[in-house]
């Protein structure tokens, strides 16, 4: 068996993948398999009893939003009840940041790979600070999730109709040039994703109070482009993922509660860990001891070659994460250790237009004892208080050991 011929057939369908956001929809039209009774969350599987403050406080906040119940207590007996289902987002073709929670009618981002033919799916970005995604459900996080559903979500979808979709692997490339990193910072993407869709909106027959709004929310938002980037991320590693005899990780995803990756020649298998609470800069009155173990499924950006991986092209990165620019270009040159590919698209001024580091090898993870670098934000350990802070995190090594223990029993390398 030739582990890197396959590796290589991964990497190069992960690079290929050209996802194009197409529209926006609400989840129960859009995401196969979605119904009325269904929550899909960040990371691997996970049931109520497990879930941490942050993500319960996501969960709460859903079923608010959904009107199935009327207060924190309703939705709590709602779910001790049974009558709520939860499966990850990754198990539907979607992706969601920090508890990544996504309701059945919640307005979500729609991408087609036309490469593989297939598509992808995201919720729309709240912005910073009490958000849901980071388990707030206070009035003011409902009203701006319901004007979102009503407002911004259709005419970001009507927008992007009139005309050809926006090509998401272009828009990172060009931003990883403009100092992006793809994960936590995408000041510049999220600019370019406003210039794409302000004369679109400015042509719309809505109120011109209306599409001010809009185009003010996306703008001062420096995390618009981010769930894109992530759908568009998905869409790349799931086309790199279901090669027999591949040692590619294509799924790095944490609930709060667990860590878990998913390899591409081990089928859908998860292998899980305890989540570490990431290393970072807090926020005004908090510290360490508010955080949450690392949550969301935005580590996605680093398994397909960017965020962490790409933080040589971004030293501002820095001033949100921790470290110095020195830092950052290491942080990227350590990844090319454990990586197979340098990518096509996604190239890096600093290094000499070097390709990011791209297809994390399980193999070398374990023999080089260097686990995968992700940015990440911090959310606070309790529901409803939100984020806290931002830094760096690593999975633990005992993923890695776990899969490639699983890969050479199933291909009869023992």
């Amino acid at each position: 068996m030739d582990i890197d011929a396959a590796n290589a057939t991964a990497v190069g369908r992960m690079m290929e993948s050209r996802p194009i956001l197409r529209g926006v929809a609400p989840a129960r039209e859009a995401i196969p398999g979605m119904a009325s009774n269904l929550l899909l969350h960040a990371g691997p599987p996970i049931e109520w009893a497990r879930m941490s403050g942050p993500l319960r406080g996501a969960v709460v906040g859903a079923l608010l939003f959904e009107g199935l119940a009327k207060d924190e207590a309703g939705a709590t007996k709602m779910v001790e009840r049974g009558e709520v289902r939860f499966e990850p987002c990754h198990h539907h073709h979607a992706v969601g940041p920090m508890a990544g929670v996504i309701s059945p009618s919640m307005a979500v981002y729609v991408l087609e790979d036309v490469t593989h033919e297939r598509k992808t799916f995201s919720g729309l970005n709240e912005g910073y600070g009490k958000v849901l995604r980071y388990g707030a459900f206070s009035p003011e996080v409902l009203q701006r999730l319901r004007w979102m559903n009503d407002t911004l979500g259709p005419m970001i979808g009507e927008a992007l109709a009139s005309g050809d979709g926006l090509d998401v692997r272009a828009a990172i490339a060009e931003a990883l040039h403009m100092a992006d990193e793809g994960h936590n910072r995408n000041k510049a993407g999220s600019l370019l994703f406003l210039k794409f869709l302000a004369p679109r909106i400015a042509r719309l027959k809505a109120g011109s109070e209306a599409k001010a709004e809009v185009l003010q929310f996306i703008g001062d938002n420096a995390l618009s482009i981010l769930n894109p980037v992530m759908a568009a991320c998905k869409a790349m590693t799931e086309a790199g993922h279901g090669v027999e005899g591949s040692t590619v990780v294509t799924t790095m995803a944490r609930n709060g509660t667990d860590f878990g990756i998913r390899v591409s020649g081990l089928g859908d298998a998860w292998f899980t860990a305890p989540a570490a609470v990431p290393d970072g800069l807090y926020f005004p009155g908090f510290s360490a001891a508010d955080a949450n173990p690392d949550i969301g499924d935005s580590a996605i950006t680093e398994t397909a070659g960017i965020g962490g991986f790409a933080m040589a092209t971004a030293p501002a990165i820095v001033t949100f994460v921790g470290g110095t620019p020195r830092d950052a270009v290491n942080a990227t040159l350590e990844m090319y250790e454990i990586t197979v590919a340098e990518h096509k698209s996604f190239t890096l001024p600093p290094l000499d237009f070097r390709g990011t580091p791209t297809g994390i090898d399980i193999r070398k993870v374990v023999e080089l004892g260097i686990a995968p670098r992700i940015n990440t934000g911090i959310a606070h350990r309790l529901p409803g208080v939100g984020q806290v802070g931002a830094g760096l995190v690593r999975p633990p090594m005992a993923i890695f050991e776990q899969a490639l223990l699983a890969f050479a029993e199933r291909y009869g390398l023992q």
